[in-house]
């Protein structure tokens, strides 16, 4: 039987990290994933998905986003069985992620709409004007081709 998942979405809150009773990191989150149909007036539908990882990919999820944050997640779906309080059984389906690929360009976070960049340099202009990228003096030797 295959089980294996694969989701691209963003996070709806700042990802939680805690302890397990055995001492390893576990990092639980939950991403919006946009739905390809439509509802009945023709809106664009969104999942809402629980994630959890554990281990250095806990880690790093905790430590490298937040709410908002575009990540790929690569797992596998699991059903957890619990006791609600007033006694009767329940379920839910979340993904075991194997991995977490943060998909956000390198040193920018999402924050309220705008992109931030931590190293204090000026964001790309959105002119079509041409840079200094137009010419690189390059040796003829140094070309891979």
């Amino acid at each position: 039987m295959i089980n294996r998942i694969v989701l691209v979405g963003r996070l709806t809150k700042d990802p939680e990290l805690r302890k397990s009773n055995t001492g390893n990191n576990v990092c639980n989150f939950t991403i919006a994933v946009e739905n390809r149909g439509r509802d009945q007036d023709g809106n664009k539908t969104t999942s809402f998905i629980p994630v959890v990882c554990f281990g250095n990919t806990a880690d790093s999820t905790f430590n490298y986003t937040k709410k908002g944050s575009l990540v790929g997640v690569e797992g596998r779906l699991v059903q957890r069985k619990f006791t609600k309080n007033d006694g009767t059984p329940g379920s839910t389906f979340e993904v075991n992620a194997d991995s977490v690929q943060f998909l956000d360009p390198k040193g920018t976070v999402q924050e309220e709409g705008e992109s931030v960049s931590f190293d204090d340099t000026p964001a790309a202009s959105s002119d079509n004007s041409s840079s200094s990228l137009d010419t690189l003096d390059l040796a003829d030797d140094d070309l891979p081709f």
